[in-house]
């Protein structure tokens, strides 16, 4: 990898804005699955406890989009910092030292997973599309591909901000200077 100088900061620390600006409104887009997510399980629950009557398709619609919701908004996780860590070594790290261990991970882990997941799950997508695959979870049979799309879009949205992180990792490394304190966030 290319040292990095001051002189080409300003185009890292663009690239690290136009990244992370790209996951904040992606981010924000997903949230928005939650009120779908919201309405269909109230809809099932006055639907059923009210007037004894439950619906077909509530079961499908509510994994569908809290599963949707729930893979689309990792890269936002990713960006916020709160993925899972192990913050009792962690914060006794230098920036230095954290920048190593977050670039070997990086490199070593995180983009050959997310490439091979892309991949596989792109296989999965294009063959539930081909056959219109349905599920059978319940007499409703909803079409899967949609719901198949979303794990190959959300390691795509992964590997996007993944390379905002690296860079990050990587000014980290060879600096000593931290881009963005990640604070402990539940999200």
């Amino acid at each position: 990898m290319a040292e990095i100088t001051d002189r080409q900061s300003p185009a890292l620390l663009a690239a690290i804005r136009v990244i992370d600006g790209f996951t904040d409104r992606t981010g924000t887009i997903i949230s928005w699955l939650s009120v779908p997510l919201v309405l269909a399980v109230a809809y099932e629950v006055t639907a059923r406890y009210l007037f004894n009557a439950p619906t077909i398709w509530a079961y499908d619609a509510t994994y569908m989009l809290y599963g949707s919701l729930f893979m689309l908004g990792a890269a936002y996780a990713l960006h916020k910092g709160a993925h899972i860590r192990t913050d009792f070594f962690w914060e006794k790290f230098s920036v230095r030292r954290k920048g190593w261990i977050d670039t070997i991970s990086y490199i070593v882990f995180f983009f050959p997973s997310l490439i091979m997941l892309l991949l596989i799950s792109w296989n999965e997508f294009h063959y539930a599309f081909q056959i219109n695959e349905t599920s059978d979870q319940t007499p409703w049979r909803p079409v899967l591909w949609p719901f198949k799309f979303v794990v190959p879009l959300a390691c795509f949205l992964l590997l996007i901000q993944g390379v905002s992180e690296l860079i990050k990792s990587i000014y980290m490394m060879r600096t000593g200077v931290e881009l963005e304190h990640k604070e402990k966030v539940e999200i």
